[in-house]
Formats: C-alpha cells, structure tokens, sequence
C-alpha cells in the first residue's frame, strides 16, 4: 500500500521546521503546587498547548503560547514572593504590638487576686 495524497485543499503534511520552544510545563506545575494556583493553572494549560500547535505547524502561536506560559509562571512566584511578604509584615506586626501591649500595662494585682479566690472556691 502507498501512502494517499492529502486531499484537495489541505496543505502537504510537513514536519515542522526547526525544534519547538520550551514549554515550561515543568515550571507550571511547580508554580501551581509551590506558589499561586490560581495563575499556575492558567501557565499549565498555555503550556500543554505549545507541543500541539508546533506539531499543527502553528509556529507563531505555538512561541507566543511559550511566552504566555513562562509570564504567567513568572506572575505566580511574584504573586507568592507578595504574599509571604505580607503575611511577614503582619506578623511582625502583631507579635510586636503584643510584646508592647504586654510591657506597656502590667497587671493589676486585684483583678489577679479576685480570679485566684473565685478558682479557689470553686475547687470546694
């Protein structure tokens, strides 16, 4: 058997030209699992579409699908690096104002006093 010619109006199947760009899919799922989900997922799915527009000849598409994916990776570390540098700011925040309300306003002696009787009490 020999192979059949496309038919009329479909361009000759040709392997493409060149090596196809990076993906970053690897990159992706790291940032998806380690980072932010929300646009790890959106780098996954521009990632998984790179190979399959190169292998259609869609070369232009197929780099500019690259280049989508390695920017919304590069967005998810940035959002994570935001984040935990937020969170750090807060907590630090919040231990030092305890630090502070804790040295600023001892405790008064009565009210220590008055919760040490009614626990004695109630111990009878």
């Amino acid at each position: 058997m020999t192979a059949q010619p496309p038919p009329p109006g479909y361009p000759p199947q040709q392997p493409p030209a060149g090596q196809a760009p990076n993906n970053y899919l690897v990159w992706a799922i790291l940032a998806t699992l380690f980072c932010f989900p929300i646009t790890g997922i959106v780098a996954i799915v521009k990632a998984a579409s790179v190979n399959g527009l190169w292998t259609q000849g869609l070369h232009a598409e197929a780099t500019a699908a690259a280049a989508s994916a390695r920017k919304w990776v590069i967005w998810s570390v940035v959002a994570w690096v935001v984040i935990v540098i937020i969170y750090a700011i807060i907590a630090i925040a919040a231990r030092t104002t305890m630090m502070l309300l804790h040295t600023a306003s001892p405790r008064s002696t009565a009210a220590t006093n008055v919760l040490s009787v009614v626990t004695i009490e109630r111990s009878f």
